[in-house]
């Protein structure tokens, strides 16, 4: 009888939503056989143990996917066949990098292993994009609106989406995503739980720029919004229910951590858009020192890709505002995690907690008093 299931490549499979992807898979059988694809090895991914058997080295390629070599090597399978499914979730995801490492991380990797896949006539590739490419306004960008990328890893996000779609051959879904969070998470909202507990640690009051309205709105990794299906190129905005913002934020944080949050006021507000790099750089100088010596007072030798190192790019007055009713009415998707809440943040403390990344709460500054 042959096998139905079909068969799934998933590049950067070792990344924060890729390793996710490949264990949902996993654990629910619903591959014949599951590929990865990764630039980095597992012993250097941070991988917690519930992702070991899911990404194991039986399934586990290393290679650069925007070499022609890599990715003809890893579309050739031993029985001849193409994969069903590719799942592009790499790339150079980090902020504030230079546009030469977009170019060739993202762009071009995109562009590369997307050509052999189509060569090779494969089903269906999945590209995973960024909210960010729409233009920034408070009311919920719909696929059709506008596009304005706003940071500067979103610009190739978006001319890669453009160059897919002029593929023959290639079988495109693109998929837009909000802020994604959850377990082991370490950007966005991991750099704000860490931001938090440094603040507990001295005692002082965390402050946001701008408004509580500022939206960022956000979707759970463990959501598994992974159906794909309408037209030559469907495009889907994936994002929860929460239309959370920076007031929902400061209120969970405050709840978590015990501590006072606010924001600075206009004037103040005003003065750092013009200053913002400065702005940036003190804030960055007054929390990284206090992080080390929270993690040296808690013996973390090894503290994990978390930090509370804030990126210029993020810190704007630039609404990440996404209306995700597209998806949802095409695939009759429903989300699990609906929205942000306390809980969900403390379960990625602990998280962390699990692989010692984390300063316990009970430790508290030792100086004269606060900043």
């Amino acid at each position: 009888m042959p096998e139905s299931r079909p068969s799934v490549l998933i590049i950067g499979g070792l990344g924060f939503i890729g390793r996710f992807l490949v264990r949902y898979i996993h654990e629910n059988n619903l591959a014949s056989e599951i590929r990865i694809v990764d630039k980095q090895l597992p012993q250097l991914a941070w991988l917690a143990p519930e992702f070991e058997e899911a990404c194991s080295s039986e399934r586990f390629m290393q290679g650069d996917m925007s070499r022609d070599y890599t990715s003809e090597k890893v579309f050739t399978r031993e029985n001849g066949e193409s994969y069903d499914y590719v799942f592009n979730c790499g790339g150079d995801n980090r902020f504030s990098q230079d546009d030469e490492i977009y170019k060739q991380r993202s762009l071009q990797l995109s562009l590369t292993a997307a050509k052999e896949a189509a060569k090779r006539g494969v089903k269906c590739w999945v590209e995973l994009s960024t909210g960010s490419v729409y233009k920034s306004e408070r009311e919920p960008r719909k696929e059709t609106d506008k596009l304005k990328p706003w940071v500067r890893m979103a610009k190739y996000k978006l001319e890669a989406e453009e160059e897919l779609q002029k593929i023959e051959g290639l079988n495109l879904v693109i998929l837009r995503l909000a802020n994604v969070y959850g377990p082991y998470c370490s950007k966005v909202i991991g750099t704000m739980l860490c931001m938090a507990r440094v603040y507990a640690y001295l005692e002082d009051e965390m402050k946001w720029l701008w408004t509580k309205d500022l939206r960022t709105h956000t979707v759970h990794v463990l959501d598994k919004g992974w159906e794909a299906g309408m037209g030559t190129t469907p495009i889907f905005n994936i994002v929860d229910h929460g239309d959370t913002n920076q007031g929902i934020m400061q209120t969970h944080i405050a709840k978590i951590f015990n501590i006072k949050t606010g924001f600075h006021g206009t004037i103040v507000s005003q003065f750092a858009k013009l200053n913002l790099n400065s702005a940036v750089d003190e804030e960055n100088d007054e929390l990284l020192q206090p992080w080390g010596q929270l993690l040296n007072e808690a013996k973390i030798s090894r503290p994990g890709p978390i930090n509370p190192y804030l990126e210029q790019e993020l810190v704007r007055d630039s609404d990440l505002s996404l209306d995700g009713s597209r998806f949802e009415t095409v695939t009759g998707f429903k989300y699990e995690v609906p929205e942000v809440t306390e809980e969900g943040l403390k379960e990625m403390i602990r998280s962390y907690e699990r692989l010692g990344w984390w300063p316990p709460m009970h430790i508290k500054h030792k100086g004269e008093g606060t900043r």
